[in-house]
């Protein structure tokens, strides 16, 4: 599906949607433990992929007016009896590698094109230390994956420069083993707010998970109990970064987003970003709403080693701000859903802005460009797409986005709301 976003104005109220990293960890945390009711999560393409992988491993899952009711398989993972397709989702597949190690047989895992071609060997080789089986079909480390249990735990070396959704995988698994889960890290951890999300997570659970002087430690025999029987999905700043971005470059009046209460999402730094680079920006923490207003934004130096889902956004950030936009410590970000360096690179060069690309580094030279509306590829990656529609709020003419119809994994409802806030888009 394309979407063309014509030059136009935001303004009005919006609500931040649920994290889609707390919902895919709370979906399996009831899925371990006997049962929950998850409240106010995001059901998206992604997380219905791992609704369904709980699924497969003997619980069930019904929607009831947006409240999750999760019976769940009590840490007792059944073989699947079919192949488990995490169609896009990244996090399905390494939440569910783990889980499926844990199943007295075999399981296989696969997803589509973009996701056959992530890489999961570390935490391959992490079931393999653990005393269990697993293997890429086609011997790359990729999916098709065959994973065998059952692991009872252990300790495990792995890198965290790949992923930090191996070592979620692995302490979330880890707390229903036997012997529970040691994590000794052989590289720095990227993205480790993810895994602090995950303890955040793990602790609501009653579940016992700590940082330790090399990694982290999970102990065994633990039981997923969530307080109540149930769990409340947080806003998720990842999407809300998109909002923030219109109403910083494209704001009519104010624009202001609700449900954006601190937690421990990395992602919660776009309000920092924002205004290191001059944003008129304001967070009432404790009532959870952030107000934005246009501003004339300057460029800056911004490291995503921790934060790499904001690339996208600060990219087009730095397309509008004056001056030059460094973009640091963003190789993993070649590794997610497309390689997000390169597509925001090309996206953005196509639009007339003056980008320069290296491995690990994105600059782009806002005082050199001016946006020009054109035909951009969104990459079937829903970031790139978001973000893309912001620059087209601030580019002359008209910016069609070509699969736009992926906002579904993380923010289904982006578009009619950036209609809703008075943006000029169509079908």
């Amino acid at each position: 599906m394309d979407i063309t976003v014509t030059r136009s104005t935001v303004a009005g109220r919006a609500r931040a949607p649920p994290s889609k990293s707390y919902t895919h960890r709370a979906i399996l945390a009831a899925g371990y433990a006997e049962g929950a009711l998850v409240r106010q999560g995001l059901v998206s393409a992604d997380t219905r992929a791992t609704m369904r992988a709980v699924e497969h491993f003997g619980g069930n899952v019904t929607n009831r007016d947006g409240v999750l009711d999760i019976e769940g398989f009590d840490g007792r993972p059944s073989v699947p009896a079919d192949v488990i397709d995490c169609a896009n989702s990244g996090t399905t597949i390494r939440l569910a590698t783990a889980a499926a190690a844990l199943a007295d047989g075999t399981t296989v895992l696969t997803g589509d094109e973009s996701l056959r071609s992530r890489p999961h060997g570390p935490l391959l080789d992490a079931v393999g230390q653990l005393d269990g089986t697993a293997r890429s079909t086609r011997g790359n480390g990729q999916a098709p994956l065959v994973v065998d249990g059952p692991i009872t735990g252990g300790t495990v070396e792995i890198p965290g420069d790949v992923s930090s959704q191996f070592i979620t995988a692995l302490l979330m698994a880890g707390a229903v083993t036997e012997k529970g889960v040691d994590v000794s890290l052989t590289t720095a951890l990227k993205s480790s707010p993810y895994v602090d999300i995950t303890l955040d997570v793990l602790s609501t659970f009653g579940v016992t998970a700590r940082r330790t002087s090399d990694g982290y430690s999970v102990p065994g025999d633990q039981f997923y109990e969530p307080t109540d029987g149930e769990y409340t999905v947080p806003g998720d700043f990842s999407s809300a970064s998109y909002l923030l971005a219109a109403g910083a470059v494209a704001g009519d009046d104010e624009v202001v987003v609700t449900g954006a209460f601190p937690n421990p999402q990395g992602d919660t730094a776009i309000v920092d970003i924002l205004r290191d680079m001059g944003a008129d920006i304001e967070w009432n923490e404790a009532d959870g709403v952030v107000r934005v207003r246009r501003s004339d934004l300057s460029g800056t130096t911004v490291d995503v080693g921790d934060t790499p889902d904001l690339l996208p956004t600060v990219a087009v950030l730095g397309a509008v701000a004056d001056g030059t936009t460094r973009i640091e410590n963003c190789e993993h970000v070649r590794y997610k859903e497309t390689d997000r360096v390169t597509a925001m690179a090309e996206a953005l060069t196509a639009m007339g802005a003056s980008v320069a690309e290296e491995r690990d580094v994105l600059t782009i030279h806002g005082g050199e460009t001016d946006l020009e509306g054109t035909r951009v590829d969104g990459r079937a990656d829903h970031r790139i797409v978001m973000s893309l529609a912001v620059a087209g709020l601030v580019a002359d003419g008209e910016t069609t986005i070509a699969g736009a119809e992926h906002v579904d994994v993380s923010f289904p409802d982006f578009f009619d709301l950036l209609y809703e806030l008075g943006a000029t888009v169509d079908e």
